[in-house]
C-alpha cells in the first residue's frame, strides 16, 4: 500500500473522525452508533491509506521535486 493521503488531509481526517467519535456520548439510543463511523477516517489517517482515493486516482501525498529530476 503506497501512501496517498498528505499531511493536511491526515489532520482533517483526524478531526472529524473525534468528531464522528464523540456522537457515542452526545447521542442517545440507537443514533449514537452511527459515531462508529469516525473509526474510518481515523484508521484510514493512521495507515496514510484511503482506498476510495485509489479507484479514483487520487492522492495528496505531495512530490518531492528531488525525484523529479
Amino acid at each position: 500500500m503506497k501512501s496517498n493521503i498528505g499531511t493536511v488531509d491526515k489532520i482533517i481526517r483526524y478531526v472529524i473522525g473525534i468528531i464522528l467519535l464523540c456522537l457515542l456520548f452526545f447521542l442517545n439510543g440507537n443514533a449514537r452508533y452511527w459515531g462508529l463511523l469516525g473509526l474510518i477516517p481515523i484508521l484510514t489517517a493512521a495507515f496514510g491509506y484511503c482506498p476510495l482515493y485509489k479507484i479514483f486516482g487520487i492522492s495528496t501525498v505531495k512530490k518531492d521535486n528531488k525525484s523529479e529530476k
